[in-house]
């Protein structure tokens, strides 16, 4: 078998975070992914996917033909905005990857004693890797969670360093890397032939003058760049209508009570440049002045909750999570100073407007056409559970041969 027909395996092959630049870069790519939306929407991206479960297919078939290894594993278990039972389940995980690098399965005793049936999931990777490291593969492994899986990345790292491997763990930043999203991600990088080690940092909170050692590091992306907002007339935020998290009619956020077409007709909501015919607000731009006159300070918020992060359209997104909070995602508004042209009481601001899938997707770096597939619901569970592209492609680009730089690489490929 030559090198051409080695492939990357990708378990938990989501949507296609990891998939999505190994396709731009040129790479064979074999997912793996329960999901069937996700498994649609990999497919109309080109990307070659088994839908299986990743905890109960085999290993052999995979034996001599794999290259590197992607795992990142459901994080709903783990996740701050879920129940966490992971931590709880944390030494039940431990305990199955120790049992799995010696060839030991003992999954069904652990899962038994589990809080939650998806922590053991953070295991799985394990089997692969003790089964391929039997004919010397992979060459290289890279793998992401949320942070609280980092002591466990850790764990895998002393196994691999005692198989031979170069190994970094670590948290980082996805904003540190072009993402429009300060996404904190636990990483797992390891290599037989290469040092392993983060990739270098492309972008900062501020803007990095030139020095001796080259150009400094660029502005965070914020959401507004990564939107287009200000760059054309084209109306934002996008007002969505019909198709809820179960594909039903969709919910405002909480506390909104008409929809916002009335609240349009209220007068509550009206510019110049708003068509009658889309229904849509003025483009708004990164220092949120709308076009045609008029301005709001537009802000996206994460839930509905007391602590929900809220950052306005000239910062990154905070972390994207979705699921049963699908709804409460939401753009949200503020007038500024002078809004002549805007009609409604002094100190009124539009309603909520939910974000759309286009738009989560963007803020996660994937291109503005990728085809999500699945009702809107579905859509967001995909995007939420997502690696970044822009990140992916950072963590990819060593192990691949690519070189990758700020100034010379799209994603949108």
């Amino acid at each position: 078998m030559t090198a051409a027909d080695r492939f990357v395996l990708d378990l938990f092959a989501g949507a296609g975070g990891w998939g999505h630049p190994l396709k731009v870069f040129g790479i064979r790519e074999v997912g793996l992914e329960w999901d069937e939306w996700a498994c649609r929407t990999r497919t109309a991206a080109g990307q070659l996917t088994i839908r299986t479960d990743v905890a109960l297919y085999p290993t052999w078939p995979l034996a001599g033909r794999v290259w590197g290894v992607l795992g990142s594993p459901p994080c709903q278990a783990w996740s701050m905005a879920g129940k966490r039972l992971g931590l709880v389940d944390q030494p039940l995980v431990h305990q199955a990857v120790a049992d799995l690098a010696a060839g030991r399965d003992t999954r069904a005793e652990l899962l038994a004693a589990c809080q939650d049936a998806r922590s053991l999931l953070a295991a799985e990777p394990m089997r692969y890797l003790h089964a391929l490291n039997s004919v010397g593969e992979p060459e290289w492994i890279a793998m992401e969670e949320v942070p609280d899986v980092l002591p466990l990345w850790r764990q895998y790292a002393a196994i691999l360093r005692g198989w031979g491997f170069s190994v970094w763990s670590g948290i980082l930043n996805a904003a540190d890397y072009g993402v429009p999203q300060t996404r904190r991600r636990a990483i797992l990088l390891a290599s037989r032939i290469r040092t392993a080690e983060p990739p270098p940092p492309t972008h900062a909170p501020v803007a990095e003058p030139e020095s001796l050692f080259g150009p400094g590091r660029e502005r965070w992306v914020s959401m507004a760049e990564a939107l287009g907002w200000g760059a054309t007339d084209r109306p934002t935020p996008t007002v969505c209508a019909g198709g809820g998290p179960g594909g039903g009619p969709e919910p405002f956020p909480s506390g909104a009570r008409k929809t916002l077409a009335d609240a349009r007709e209220r007068g509550r909501w009206r510019h110049p440049a708003v068509s009658r015919a889309s229904g849509r607000a003025p483009r708004v731009g990164p220092a949120g002045k709308a076009s045609g006159g008029g301005a709001w300070s537009w802000s996206l918020r994460s839930n509905n909750q007391a602590n929900a992060t809220v950052r306005t359209v000239d910062e990154p997104a905070g972390t994207l999570f979705f699921g049963h909070r699908a709804n409460e995602c939401v753009w949200v508004a503020e007038p500024t100073a002078t809004n002549p042209g805007l009609k409604g009481p002094p100190g009124t601001a539009p309603e909520a407007i939910r974000i759309t899938a286009a738009e989560a997707g963007a803020l996660q770096s994937f291109p503005a056409n990728y085809p999500w597939q699945g009702n809107k619901g579905q859509q967001f569970s995909q995007i939420g559970n997502a690696v970044p592209p822009r990140l992916a492609a950072h963590l990819l680009a060593p192990h691949v041969g690519i070189t990758l730089t700020r100034d010379n690489f799209t994603l949108a490929a």
